[in-house]
């Protein structure tokens, strides 16, 4: 069951429920509003219709309305026609109906001034599948074990997780999304080198953000690579995550992470195997546990900051969250080492920090026998347990 809820907005308001391409957005809402009136703008047939005559939607609304029997219509990926928001503006105004209008990519409404309904719509977000779904607390007979080492691999789209064949579905959603669909909604017109640019970026994904090193590794200028990252960002397959700059002792590294929204997709791209026990492995288990706080900051606390800590010597502390009220360090090992603890020790030296956590890959909590007692040494399923339960942010 997804988490993701629609049902708290009240009946007079409309919604953008943003999402990329193939995290169930569609089959969510078709559960949930099968009965009300779809315009499905990824049928090409309909695409071409409302594309020429974006007032047929004010022309058909109100005897859909009567057929369905409901004041909701959804318009299935939006941005595809930009101009029917404005349609969707006069109902609201005029006719009183309510839009729930999904979107996989902001980059044609922001690029031709669409009409983003000033505040009429309430935005939501759907992102990957998380375990505080795959994980229930009481899981349904036969529910299947979806293991840290099983989603590492498929990454966590609904397609990929469920499937026996995860590679196969990788493949085909970079190869006929990635590469040709945002290729080109984006007027990419070296294709070859956006795709270079994509495993590029997937290998360095969640590192440090240097456009010159990645413009090198991909054979196009600074200029172009800054504008494949917007287009990452854009169609909602990436995300920035800045800093924390504010130290009266230490130099702070003032560079950005750039990071995809699925930990599949940046293995698949960057041609990564991750093996438990390898440093490739360490890298996409870190990225696993943002992808669950990116999914609790959509879901429960979308005003939730999440940075990294990390000083010019090095020292560094994967994610902090609200102001630093918690720090969260990740590390894939079974067994937790002092070592480990270094960056959250050394951060409360700077400051004082709510609570601390350590995520590791072992199978059972792990206790620390001195002065950093308090901090807490969780396995996967324990730390999200404590997430989902209001019990990291609360």
């Amino acid at each position: 069951m997804r988490i993701v809820r629609l049902i708290s907005i009240p009946t007079d308001r409309s919604v953008f429920l943003w999402g990329p391409r193939r995290t169930g957005k569609s089959f969510w809402l078709r559960e949930h509003l099968a009965a009300v009136p779809w315009i499905a703008l990824l049928n090409t047939e309909v695409f071409a219709e409302y594309a020429a005559r974006p007032q047929l939607l004010r022309e058909r609304a109100s005897s859909e309305v009567r057929r369905h029997g409901s004041q909701t219509i959804v318009v299935d990926e939006v941005q595809k026609v930009p101009a029917l928001l404005d349609e969707v503006h006069w109902l609201i105004e005029n006719r009183g109906l309510r839009f729930v209008l999904t979107g996989s990519s902001a980059r044609k409404l922001r690029r031709g001034h669409a009409n983003l309904l000033a505040g009429r719509a309430w935005r939501r977000e759907m992102r990957p599948l998380c375990f505080g779904e795959l994980w229930p607390a009481a899981p349904p007979s036969g529910w299947p074990d979806f293991s840290v080492e099983r989603c590492v691999l498929a990454g966590m789209l609904p397609a990929h997780v469920l499937t026996d064949h995860p590679v196969e579905e990788l493949r085909a959603y970079v190869a006929d999304y990635l590469r040709e669909e945002i290729a080109s909604e984006a007027l990419v017109r070296n294709l070859p080198g956006f795709s270079e640019f994509l495993r590029v970026a997937a290998i360095t994904s969640s590192e440090l953000l240097n456009y010159a090193n990645v413009a090198r590794e991909s054979g196009v200028s600074s200029k172009v690579v800054r504008g494949y990252f917007e287009i990452l960002e854009d169609t909602l397959l990436g995300f920035r995550i800045p800093p924390w700059t504010r130290s009266a002792h230490r130099r702070m590294i003032l560079t950005e992470k750039f990071s995809f929204f699925d930990v599949g997709v940046a293995n698949y791209l960057a041609r990564r195997q991750p093996n438990p026990g390898t440093p490739k492995y360490g890298k996409s288990f870190e990225q696993l546990v943002l992808m669950e706080l990116m999914a609790y900051r959509a879901y429960r606390i979308p005003e939730m900051e999440i940075r990294f800590w990390r000083t010019s010597t090095g020292v560094e502390v994967d994610f902090l969250l609200e102001d630093r009220s918690v720090a969260v360090e990740i590390k894939s090992g079974t067994r937790v080492q002092d070592a480990d603890t270094r960056g959250l020790r050394d951060l409360a030296d700077d400051h004082p920090v709510g609570r601390r956590f350590l995520v590791h890959g072992g199978r059972e909590p792990q206790v620390l026998r001195d002065r950093h007692s308090d901090i807490a040494c969780l396995p996967p399923r324990d730390f999200v347990n404590a997430l989902w339960s209001g019990n990291v942010v609360g």
